[in-house]
């Protein structure tokens, strides 16, 4: 065998042993008992372990070395894995196998504590635990920013969207920061001048999971390789084969939910169009966090917040919950799905202040790795940078710096993946409703067929080919910027 391929079988190992880490990360979040925590704790921590030790073993230095060498015989498809494959070492190689076991046990405990903490509004209890792994990801960032190159958070965010850099980041979030406050008021301006959209009664839970499922199956959920379940945090996880979605009900406002589910379906669907051929190959993979969230707000914000949607979706929604009355009429149904408030919860924010409290999170997670910010000093630095971008602050921490599974599961650099997803998200649309003119009208009658294929086309095959840049330049004829981002919400939400 080449050395190249001695790389596939190695990476294919390693790609099912990961899979495997998924869906016992999916079950430890919606199935395992409280008790099984330490057992699982422990089985994570060996499989991440073995991971490990299979990247950095000492041949695979020079395995890749030798590939790279025959690069003039590999195809275009192999050459993008070998670097993916370069890039996933370099990650693995800078960290001791005892840092990432570590890593791994202070991730799992800490989740478990802030699964109560949050529930009881306990920051307190969770903060030795925060402590412990802000230590252990400034220690990891260290080390992978000296063998990268780069910043200790650009380490760190790396790991979540190759390639970012704190210096494009600040560029577009500067530029969303400059036309965000005016919109926001004129939003709210503009709302306060309609009815307010109101319904209200009980919305039991299996008529909820009722209605999300049958939209999930219309837009092109495969329940033969999927689950929708319930956790304390909406996530997508398992494997392209078998996607595992979860939600939170509210039994006094449906839309939470299904929205969150439509969201998570925007990321199922990703998931499921990965090219097949490179499933358990690094090239298979999605390409970076910023794609996959703009592939869940794509779903949720561009598409199933819209007018067209709705005239599709009211009569089922109606049909599901027995509604009668002006407040289930389309365009009813449509303004209470795109009401404007300042809340305090991210996962709950409209798509217009939603901006606000990732560019919040992003400065303090920065703060905290650079060592300007201590955890402790975190849940006053919360509510002051609220009171900051958003003019409100929250009255406990479980509103607060509770709210959020991220930082308490080790995942360091990942929140500005969610802004810069809805600026793709934004982007990519626009590009899709030039190339299918008659999309909207698809969508109005329940046929999502031609966005998919346009997405799965462009998007969803390419794996990891491409760079983020790349893929967006491709499929949009546009480099990433802020434009499509802020002509969707100016055309939405003041026009």
């Amino acid at each position: 065998m080449t050395a190249y391929h001695r790389l596939e079988e190695r990476f294919r190992r390693i790609g099912a042993i990961e899979q495997a880490i998924s869906v016992l990360h999916w079950d430890t979040a919606s199935m395992m008992p409280e008790g099984g925590a330490a057992a699982r704790a422990e089985q994570l921590a060996t499989l991440r372990l073995i991971t490990h030790q299979d990247l950095v073993a000492p041949e695979v230095e020079e395995l890749l070395a030798n590939a790279e060498v025959s690069l003039n015989d590999l195809g275009e498809w192999q050459r993008a894995n070998l670097r993916e494959m370069r890039r996933r070492w370099l990650h693995a190689a800078a960290v001791p196998g005892a840092l990432v076991e570590a890593e791994s046990r202070a991730c799992s405990e800490c989740e478990v504590v802030w699964r109560r903490a949050r529930m009881q509004n306990d920051f307190a209890a969770v903060l030795p635990g925060l402590e412990r792994i802000l230590r252990i990801e400034r220690e990891i960032g260290a080390i992978k920013g000296e063998r990268l190159g780069t910043s200790p958070y650009e380490a760190l965010l790396d790991q979540y969207e190759p390639g970012a850099s704190v210096a494009l980041i600040d560029r577009l979030f500067d530029e969303i920061a400059g036309f965000l406050p005016d919109l926001i008021e004129g939003a709210l301006d503009r709302q306060a001048a309609l009815p307010p959209p109101i319904i209200s009664g009980s919305f039991p839970v299996e008529k909820q999971r009722g209605l999300a499922t049958r939209l999930m199956e219309r837009i092109g959920f495969d329940f033969a390789h999927g689950r929708l379940d319930i956790s304390a945090h909406p996530f997508c996880g398992g494997t392209p084969d078998d996607v595992r979605i979860t939600t939170r009900y509210n039994e006094s406002d449906f839309a939470c939910a299904l929205m969150g589910v439509l969201h998570e379906t925007g990321h199922a669907l990703y998931q499921r169009g990965l090219p097949a051929e490179w499933r358990l190959q690094p090239v298979g993979r999605a390409r970076g966090m910023a794609m996959h969230e703009s592939q869940s707000l794509l779903l949720e914000m561009q598409v199933c917040r819209s007018r067209a949607f709705l005239t599709y979706a009211a009569p089922i929604i109606r049909e599901t919950f027995g509604g009668a009355g002006p407040g289930w009429q389309i365009d009813a149904l449509y303004q209470r799905q795109i009401r404007v408030r300042r809340g305090f919860i991210r996962v709950d924010a409209d798509e217009v202040t939603y901006p606000a409290h990732v560019i919040l999170r992003y400065r303090l997670e920065r703060a905290m790795i650079a060592g300007d910010l201590r955890p402790s000093e975190l849940p006053i630095a919360w509510a002051a940078a609220m009171r900051e971008m958003l003019g409100v602050a929250p009255d406990n921490d479980r509103e607060g710096c509770l709210q959020d599974i991220h930082w308490y599961d080790g995942n360091w650099g990942y929140f500005p993946t969610y802004t810069l997803g809805a600026l793709i998200a934004a982007q990519l649309f626009e590009a899709a409703r030039r190339d299918i003119p008659d999309l909207m009208q698809a969508i109005a009658e329940g046929e999502f067929a031609p966005l998919l294929g346009w997405v799965r086309e462009r998007v969803h095959s390419k794996g990891s080919r491409l760079s983020t840049a790349e893929l967006v330049e491709s499929a949009t004829g546009q480099p990433l910027g802020t434009a499509s981002f802020e002509r969707h919400l100016r055309d939405r939400y003041l026009s």
